[in-house]
């Protein structure tokens, strides 16, 4: 069993959804069939893959569906985190009822964890939460500190829910970044740093100037990526 991330898919097959990624050009000309592709080529159905946030630009339920029918299709246990975009995201209850066959799973204030056989990190517990702009971000205000620490406060809670689950490997998930363009600490480093995270992965960044502003490699013991779709050029990335 591997573990596989990326997020930012934006995807849109709707019928009544109508917003093309390839007039953003370079690498989301055609993005959705050059995931499919890497996606058969890299996983299989004993894999897990994280999909750490904006997934569907539908903005019901029902508009997300063909999006959400889309990933159920593809192989291995597919594990989804809210992004900013994803205003479909309502009653985590009415979503984890869509799928019943155990190959997707929508994640929220929890954790999931995996038995990974033989030799290597035993229980792996993957939990996280969607973030949000961190202080010290140009325009921060007090509504968004708010924002922020709910966030963080939901992220506690799925941390702690990994430890109370004896996990031995703790892989953290964000939507966000985990610190601002300074890369400064945050409550969502020192989260990170607390539980004995190993991984955390991230998206939301998009274009190469965005990409040099996300905190990569490691960082008070724990290792950072960026895994939105374009940086990673639609090919998932394996990070256990």
């Amino acid at each position: 069993m591997k573990i596989f991330a990326i997020g930012d898919l934006h995807l849109s097959f709707g019928e009544t959804v109508e917003k093309p990624m390839d007039i953003f050009g370079g690498q989301w000309i055609g993005h959705t069939e050059k995931l499919y592709k890497s996606w058969h080529e890299k996983i299989s159905d004993e894999d897990i893959v994280i999909i750490c946030g904006d997934i569907s630009w539908g903005l019901k339920l029902e508009e997300a569906k063909a999006d959400l029918d889309w990933i159920h299709g593809l192989p291995g246990r597919k594990l989804l985190f809210r992004g900013n975009h994803d205003l479909w995201w309502k009653s985590i209850g009415k979503l984890n009822e869509l799928y019943d066959d155990g190959t997707m799973e929508f994640v929220q204030n929890r954790c999931v964890v995996a038995e990974v056989p033989g030799q290597g990190p035993g229980r792996v517990a993957v939990c996280g939460t969607r973030g949000w702009i961190c202080p010290g971000t140009e325009g921060f205000t007090q509504h968004d500190r708010k924002i922020y620490q709910r966030e963080a406060a939901r992220l506690r809670m799925s941390l702690e829910d990994a430890r109370k689950a004896g996990a031995e490997t703790i892989i953290g998930v964000l939507h966000f970044p985990p610190t601002n363009d300074k890369q400064q600490r945050s409550d969502f480093t020192d989260l990170m740093t607390e539980y004995g995270v190993k991984t955390c992965v991230y998206g939301h960044l998009h274009g190469r100037e965005a990409f040099k502003n996300g905190l990569k490699g490691l960082y008070n013991g724990v290792e950072y990526k960026l895994v939105s779709l374009d940086y990673l050029d639609g090919i998932p990335q394996e990070i256990l």
